[in-house]
C-alpha cells in the first residue's frame, strides 16, 4: 500500500499556509502503516477537540456492557434536578446522538459546565431533531460517574492506556496551539479550563491510531479488547434517521449519528461511505473504514480552513487501497 496522494494532500495544504501544521497517520488492524509530520513532529500533542466525543462514548459503552447503564437511561438518574421545566425525558441515547435539545453555551464558557447543563434551556423536544451539542457530553460524563464511580476522563485514559495510547490528557502543557483561535471566537485558555468531556482531550496521532487499530480488530470480531463486537455494533447503530438536522451540521453533510460516532453513510463527497469517526473544531480528523480495513488521523490546528476539504483526504486514503 502506498498513500502518497494522501501525504501530498497534507503537505500541499501546509506549504500553502491553509494549515499551520499537520500530522497524518494511517493504520490497519495490525497497527500504524504510515505516519508523517508537516511543520510539527509526529509525536506532537494537539488539542483533539470533538474527537473527544467518540472517546467519551466508548467509555459510556463500556459501562453499558457492564450492565451499569443502557442507552435509555434518563439523565435525571445522575442529575435529578436536570430539566425540571421540561415535559420530555432526556436519555443517554439523546445525549450521545445530538438529539437532546439542550441549549448550547459557548465552547469557552467561564461557568462550570455542570452549572451550564443544569441551567440550560430547551431548543427542541428530545429526539425530535438533531443539533450538534457539546454540552450534552457533560450529561454523559455525569451518567458515567454516577454509574461507575469513576470520572469520564479517568475511565477513558484507563482503557486507552491498555492499548498503549498513553498520551491522552486534559493538560494543554506543551501542546500545539491554534493561532487563529481568538479570531475564531474561542479563548483557548478558558476553553481548556472547562475540561469538557465533549471536546477537552489532547493527544498524539499515535494515540488515535492505536485506538483506530483496536476498533478495526473489534469490527473483525476480535474479543477481549476495549469493547465487545456487540458493543461496537451498538455504537454504530444509527440513532437519528430522517429527523431534521439543524445547523451547524445540516442534512447536506450526509451524516447520521450513532452512539457518539458520526456515521457518514450519506456523505456526497466520499467514495466510501462505510465510515465512522469524528472531526474536531480546529481541523482534527479521526475516521475508521471497517470495510476497507483502514483508519486515518489528521491532527492540525486551524479554526478557519478555507479551501481545505477533508473529504478529499479521505478519498485519497481509501483509493490507495
Amino acid at each position: 500500500m502506498t498513500f502518497d496522494a494522501a501525504f501530498d494532500w497534507t503537505r500541499r495544504h501546509v506549504e500553502s499556509g491553509r494549515l499551520p501544521t499537520a500530522v497524518l497517520g494511517i493504520a490497519t488492524a495490525d497497527g500504524t502503516v504510515a505516519l508523517d509530520g508537516f511543520g510539527a513532529s509526529t509525536d506532537a500533542l494537539y488539542p483533539l477537540f470533538s474527537i473527544t466525543k467518540a472517546l467519551t462514548g466508548i467509555t459510556a459503552a463500556r459501562a453499558i456492557e457492564r450492565g451499569l447503564l443502557t442507552p435509555n437511561t434518563p439523565l435525571t438518574d445522575a442529575l435529578p434536578t436536570f430539566g425540571a421545566s421540561r415535559d420530555d425525558v432526556v436519555r443517554l441515547r439523546h445525549l450521545a446522538s445530538h438529539t437532546s435539545g439542550i441549549a448550547e453555551p459557548p465552547l469557552d464558557t467561564a461557568l462550570p459546565l455542570r452549572d451550564e447543563l443544569l441551567s440550560a434551556g430547551r431548543d427542541f423536544a428530545a429526539g425530535s431533531a438533531s443539533r450538534y451539542s457539546t454540552i450534552a457530553f457533560e450529561g454523559i460524563a455525569a451518567l458515567i460517574q454516577h454509574a461507575t464511580g469513576v470520572s469520564w476522563d479517568v475511565g477513558t485514559t484507563e482503557w486507552a492506556t491498555s492499548l498503549g495510547a498513553t498520551g491522552l490528557t486534559l493538560d494543554p502543557g506543551d501542546s500545539i496551539g491554534v493561532p487563529d483561535a481568538a479570531a475564531g471566537g474561542v479563548d483557548l485558555e478558558r476553553f481548556h479550563a472547562t475540561r469538557a468531556p465533549g471536546a477537552g482531550l489532547l493527544g498524539t496521532a499515535d494515540d488515535l491510531l492505536r485506538i483506530g487499530s483496536e476498533l478495526l480488530r473489534i469490527g473483525d470480531g476480535a474479543r477481549g479488547g476495549i469493547l465487545t463486537p456487540a458493543g461496537l455494533r451498538m455504537m454504530l447503530t444509527p440513532l437519528t434517521g430522517d429527523i431534521p438536522r439543524l445547523d451547524p451540521y445540516p442534512a447536506g453533510r450526509g451524516q447520521d449519528w450513532g452512539l457518539t460516532f458520526n456515521l457518514r453513510t450519506r456523505a456526497p463527497g466520499l467514495i466510501d461511505r462505510d465510515v465512522y469517526g469524528h472531526g474536531g473544531w480546529a481541523g482534527t480528523e479521526f475516521w475508521v473504514h471497517p470495510g476497507a480495513g483502514v483508519c486515518w488521523v489528521l491532527l492540525t490546528n486551524a479554526a478557519s480552513r478555507p479551501g481545505v476539504d477533508a473529504d478529499e483526504l479521505d478519498n485519497a486514503v481509501v483509493a490507495a487501497l
